[in-house]
């Protein structure tokens, strides 16, 4: 997706882009599909503060890169997105 620029990503991991990997599973989730399993009716706010810092940090990946605004968009865990997701599950056991 094409966003302003914004404040580097760290290694942290923020508690929105924490939640957004957690609900997300093996399949491909749509933008309205990842709002709605995060209970957020904010578009802008699910955008800036989830969205762009996970893929950002290469935590998910889009299906359609060439395309990031086609309504047939949807989002997956990447490699490193998978290990994240499995530690933070682990911590929190």
């Amino acid at each position: 997706m094409v966003f302003p620029a914004t404040e580097k990503v760290t290694e942290q991991v923020t508690e929105q882009v924490k939640k957004l990997v957690l609900v997300m599973g093996k399949e491909a989730h749509s933008g309205n599909e990842l709002m709605n399993m995060l209970s957020l009716k904010h578009r802008p706010t699910f955008l800036y503060k989830c969205l762009q810092p996970a893929t950002d940090a290469g935590l998910i990946y889009l299906t359609i890169p060439d395309k990031p605004r086609s309504s047939k968009q949807k989002y997956r865990l990447s490699s490193k997105g998978y290990s994240v997701k499995q530690k933070l599950e682990s911590e929190g056991s």
